[in-house]
């Protein structure tokens, strides 16, 4: 038998020289419509959103608005344009993905969007297709990367290519300024923008500012994977029984939150017993025992790209908590219902952490590193420690309706054997807040 015949029935469509764009242009029509985005998230995910009565988000609206954002952003701090290299920016600027982990520490995708002119998405080889969708993607080029995995010892030319490019694009639609916002850059990339007149400056303020105040399309989105999260949450906790390890109890919300086209988890913050206090250790092979608290932080990475931040203690096994386990996790309660009651449009940022319920003192030398931090496609502006940990270089400033927060809670005494970790994603409205989080507390913990 010949080894290298492969299959019996293999069909090679008829290539002419002449036909190469046509055959190119065809794949990549058949490509892009079969995008993840295009596709949609699947019956599962759709069913629950009917259940929960969330409308369907307006996306072309939704990715106009945010362009409007940044160019708002852009024009307001005097730059020509936005020079885009983090992942989720690219996301919230152009609304496609390609690899999104691996290009976070791969800086093989770039994207820029000028003040006056067109978005200009630098994609990796061959990924044309993956922007046909979003309808806001101008033109499509192949990116020049200058990492040292491509460049080696030659980044110095490769960096000169890659200047060029940035340079032709400045040229035509700068208007004459020679300002430009970066996020994330190398220094030989701020060195040869400078050798070629180009001034850069804080990318990450106009982003992080741009994406501060949601649309309404983009709150229905978030509410989608706050719900695909809690669903997932939901198959985790009938998971959880003795016996089962913390890294198996983990693995079923990354099993529910990909079944509903969700992306990622940034973090592997789940701990059981000894293991929740002090926090921030990391779900390992631990076998998770009969009555031990078990404590996670979703941090999740949902549909659309929106970021489902939750975190709950759970006590394992069918038996009651111990009383220290209820005082622990009542205390947890109710810093969370007293700091989410105080959230309003106007209030600052200082008199909020001033007014705000902190952990007793046996329990606050291990307190978490925040009160409350922004979210939306991932953790975002602002951050807001304890008022005791505010200095003169913390930033100020004043909710708004629009803005979306995460409330947090880690009370574990110090030197103690467990700890409780909540976490609720909250809205701000008109009036007041919306709770955007549903999944209930464990009520064996909360008591009477």
């Amino acid at each position: 038998m010949d080894k290298f015949r492969f299959g019996r029935h293999r069909k090679i469509m008829p290539f002419e020289p002449g036909s190469v764009e046509a055959l190119r242009e065809a794949s990549r029509e058949k490509a892009a419509a079969l995008n993840q985005h295009v596709l949609g998230y699947g019956a599962q995910a759709e069913a629950e959103w009917a259940a929960a009565g969330i409308a369907v988000p307006d996306l072309p609206a939704m990715r106009k608005y945010r362009l409007e954002r940044i160019r708002a952003e852009l024009r307001r701090r005097d730059y020509a344009g936005a020079l885009l290299y983090d992942p989720v920016n690219i996301r919230y600027a152009t609304d496609t993905t390609n690899m999104q982990l691996w290009v976070a520490h791969n800086p093989t995708r770039h994207c820029f969007v000028a003040t006056e002119g067109p978005v200009v998405l630098f994609d990796y080889f061959s990924c044309e297709h993956l922007s046909d969708h979003a309808g806001v993607v101008d033109e499509v080029r192949p990116a020049v990367s200058w990492m040292y995995l491509y460049s080696g010892e030659l980044t110095d030319k490769k960096v000169r290519r890659w200047g060029a490019g940035i340079a032709e694009l400045l040229a035509e639609h700068g208007g004459g300024n020679r300002r430009i916002a970066v996020d994330h850059i190398n220094p030989e990339g701020v060195d040869e923008l400078a050798r070629r007149g180009i001034t850069v400056g804080n990318g990450e303020a106009v982003m992080e500012n741009a994406r501060l105040i949601k649309s309404p399309d983009e709150i229905f989105a978030m509410r989608r994977a706050v719900v695909a999260c809690e669903a997932a949450m939901g198959e985790m906790e009938a998971a959880l029984r003795p016996g089962i390890s913390e890294n198996e109890l983990w693995a079923e919300l990354h099993r529910g939150n990909i079944a509903r086209g969700g992306e990622w988890i940034e973090t592997r913050l789940l701990s059981s017993g000894p293991r929740t206090n002090p926090w921030f250790q990391e779900c390992s092979s631990r076998v998770i025992e009969d009555g031990d608290l078990v404590a996670f932080d979703t941090d999740l990475i949902g549909p659309y790209g929106f970021c489902a931040d939750l975190s709950r203690t759970w006590l394992c096994g069918d038996g009651r908590p111990s009383n220290e386990q209820r005082d622990l996790f009542r205390i947890a309660a109710d810093q969370i219902a007293h700091n989410t009651s105080l959230l309003r449009p106007g209030i600052s940022f200082r008199d909020l952490v001033e007014r705000s319920a902190v952990p007793p003192g046996d329990c606050f030398p291990t307190r978490y590193g925040v009160l409350y931090h922004g979210v939306g496609l991932a953790d975002e502006y602002p951050t807001l420690p304890h008022a005791v940990d505010w200095t003169d270089d913390t930033p100020d400033g004043v909710l708004e309706p629009g803005m979306a927060l995460c409330v947090e809670s880690y009370i574990g005494r110090m030197g103690g054997r467990e700890g409780v970790k909540i976490e609720e994603q909250i809205l701000i409205t008109e009036t007041g807040n919306e709770k955007l989080s549903a999944y209930p507390l464990d009520e064996r913990l909360l008591g009477d």
